[in-house]
């Protein structure tokens, strides 16, 4: 190569390998299906080789253009920090924030706290993805995640807020039809909602749970939220968050005795702990939860 491809052919190679088709990588670009041709025709010159050949299935990617998938991603990744970090004003809390945290913490928890934030700081945007994955904060693909880990990287400003506690809930009209276990034994009876794959977490949490595993739910699903609403619902008996359930009046805590604490992290990289936007965010969010999580 005589020089650099431009950073736009990469960022339409990942649009086409995202999407699996030129028409459909137009539109999420917001360009012409001829432009997003000649995009990929300019880079496969530049780096002289194919990037997809024509099936029947479409376009399917060669193995250079799978190789070029993570550069490419942290490329997108790294131009959506940098725009971010040029939304703001130096010394002022203005510009854009990503947020990462779980999906229950991000839809049930975090929008009062954001809401006041906006309320205090008109030009501030927020950015929420929903994730139990712990997005890489050294690589921004977040700016300040809420985690339920203790986070090992050394370059990242972490803070410790109280433990989340879950407990054992279902809505008052399920115990009115299928009555109240009084031990955990009698939750085998029950009809309960929990996950659909085991996790190192998870496999921990069964074990202080006695003989419930995978296999005792009648309501199987991954997302804490499909969980929270099958509850809410009157499916059956699931693990909830003690402060999410109390603000619920149909729902009642059932063998109150168990009591699962889940640790609760306040995280970013520590080049943002100069900045006035982020730290304003993250002492809010702290302040926030630790308010929404207070038990007393």
């Amino acid at each position: 190569m005589s020089s650099y491809p431009d950073w736009a052919l990469y960022r339409t190679l990942l649009a086409v390998l995202d999407e699996g088709s030129l028409s459909a990588a137009a539109r999420s670009l917001g360009l012409t299906q001829p432009t997003v041709a000649r995009h990929v025709g300019a880079l496969e010159a530049a780096l002289g080789a194919d990037l997809f050949v024509r099936s029947q299935r479409g376009l399917d990617p060669t193995d250079l253009a799978d190789a070029l998938r993570p550069q490419a991603q942290i490329m997108a990744t790294t131009a959506a920090a940098l725009l971010r970090t040029a939304s703001g004003t130096l010394g002022a809390v203005a510009g854009t924030v990503r947020i990462s945290a779980s999906d229950v913490v991000g839809v049930e928890l975090l929008p009062p706290i954001l809401a006041r934030l906006r309320r205090a700081h008109p030009a501030l945007v927020t950015e929420l993805t929903l994730s139990d994955r712990l997005d890489d904060l050294l690589a921004r693909e977040a700016d300040i995640a809420v985690r339920m880990t203790e986070p090992t990287q050394n370059a990242l400003l972490a803070r410790r807020l109280p433990s989340i506690e879950i407990g054992f809930h279902a809505h008052r009209g399920y115990l009115e039809r299928r009555g109240t276990p009084s031990s955990i034994m009698d939750l085998s009876a029950h009809d309960l909602i929990g996950y659909d794959t085991e996790t190192p977490v998870l496999k921990a949490m069964a074990k202080r749970l006695g003989p419930l595993d995978r296999q005792s739910f009648a309501f199987r699903a991954d997302s804490n939220l499909a969980q929270l609403a099958a509850i809410r619902a009157g499916f059956g008996i699931g693990l909830c968050q003690l402060g999410i359930a109390r603000r619920n009046p149909e729902l009642r805590r059932v063998l109150p005795e168990i009591a699962l604490p889940l640790p609760l992290w306040i995280v970013m990289h520590e080049d943002l702990k100069t900045s006035a936007r982020f730290r304003a965010v993250f002492d809010a969010l702290a302040a926030g939860l630790n308010g929404d999580l207070d038990t007393s």
